[in-house]
């Protein structure tokens, strides 16, 4: 055998070596991603982790909050042959199309497994494009459609209020999007009273018109809320005095907690049945307004708290249940029927007779009719509440 030459020895010596690895060099020579390709990525997934239900900023620490760059570049078809998911077929490894911006848990998520387990490289295709496509989508929405999202919940009975920002700002979608980061709360934390309680209504109304004043009407006065979403789960005065604080100047879309599913979102097909309005046949009594929509309200109820001598004015639908309110169109219409009803019985019984107001509705109308309210033309209002353990409507607040 010759003597072996040490320059083209090696040389041919390393193509040899490189020549089982010709796909992935032709492929990608390093793990570098070019610049270009990092912000593409960055600005398709707006800096946020785009593992399906995680979401995280990546440009900021979740515990001290201070501005760091946390994302973590994983690959969808491995760099590597012998890694998670391979790399067959792929022609560019480090191509935005096989990248996905994540935080370093959910990288280890992904990888942890030596073939990538049930991460599957159409699974997590399909959760680049999702979050990507939502992105787009909230994107293209204009500057003019952010909304400040306004939660306000009080204990009904022995429940509290399951009000949660995510699940508000999710049903604003695609129509509107979230002004903040965080809601606008008017809550009472962990309250120890319930609607039993006779100091319920006066700590609640106090609760509400502070943290009202405090965080809604001074930022409206400064021009910092231009429009509000409301979410509301409370006791039905309660939730009429919240509308009365906000009136209908404040531009504001009220939403509907509906049960089956379990959604703020309005349903995109539904069935709205019509409002009915039934006059007293005689107008010489106590003026009483019921809204029978969540429930039938018999008149002997009414009696119950006023006395005889009443004139009952009844807003109702032909069977009322607690999923009557199904969309936006039937709160406009629930809102105007309301406005030319207050006239007509502000014209029957005088605009200084105290109007009784027994509300069995929904959240959203309740909201409503107290929005449409106008201070200085309506009657005062006596609101009453249902209270079983009280056996029946007890008077719970007044709006002058």
């Amino acid at each position: 055998m010759g003597a072996r030459n040490p320059r083209t020895g090696g040389a041919a010596a390393v193509h040899a070596a490189a020549g089982s690895d010709a796909a992935l060099c032709v492929r990608e020579v390093s793990r570098h991603i070019a610049v270009p390709v990092q912000c593409m990525l960055w600005g398709r997934a707006a800096g946020r982790c785009q593992f399906a239900g995680c979401n995280q900023p990546l440009w900021k620490s979740s515990v001290t909050q201070e501005p760091v760059n946390i994302a973590e570049k994983a690959h969808i078809y491995s760099f590597s042959s012998e890694g998670p998911r391979g790399h067959d077929g792929i022609e560019t490894i480090n191509g935005i199309d096989n990248l996905i911006l994540v935080c370093h848990q959910c990288h280890r998520e992904i990888d942890k497994e030596a073939d990538g387990g049930r991460y599957t490289p159409t699974l997590l295709g399909r959760m680049k494009t999702e979050h990507e496509a939502r992105i787009q989508r909230v994107g293209g929405i204009a500057a003019s459609k952010g909304s400040h999202v306004l939660l306000f919940g009080a204990n009904v009975g022995d429940h509290s209020s399951p009000l949660n920002y995510n699940d508000a700002a999710i049903a604003l979608f695609p129509d509107r999007y979230p002004a903040a980061d965080s809601a606008i709360e008017l809550s009472t934390v962990n309250s120890s009273l319930s609607d039993r309680d006779a100091e319920f209504w006066s700590v609640e109304s106090q609760n509400l018109e502070r943290k009202f004043a405090q965080r809604v009407r001074e930022r409206l006065a400064e021009g910092a809320i231009k429009h509000l979403s409301v979410f509301a789960i409370a006791p039905q005065p309660l939730l009429i005095q919240l509308g009365v604080l906000l009136g209908d100047i404040v531009p504001a879309e009220v939403y509907q907690r509906h049960r089956e599913p379990p959604t703020w979102e309005w349903p995109t097909t539904s069935q709205t049945p019509a409002f009915q309005v039934s006059e007293p046949g005689s107008t010489a009594g106590i003026p009483a307004l019921v809204i029978s929509l969540s429930a039938t309200v018999t008149p002997d109820r009414i009696t119950s708290a006023l006395g005889d001598n009443v004139s009952i004015w009844v807003v109702t639908v032909s069977s009322p249940h607690n999923e009557v309110v199904k969309s936006r169109e039937q709160l406009c219409e629930f809102r105007t029927l309301m406005r030319r009803l207050l006239d007509r019985i502000k014209a029957v019984h005088g605009q200084n007779t105290v109007l009784h107001v027994f509300p069995v509705c929904s959240v959203s109308t309740a909201v409503e009719c107290g929005r449409i309210r106008m201070p200085k033309a309506d009657m005062p209002w006596r609101i009453y509440d249902q209270v079983g353990a009280r056996g029946g409507f007890v008077s719970a607040l007044s709006v002058l």
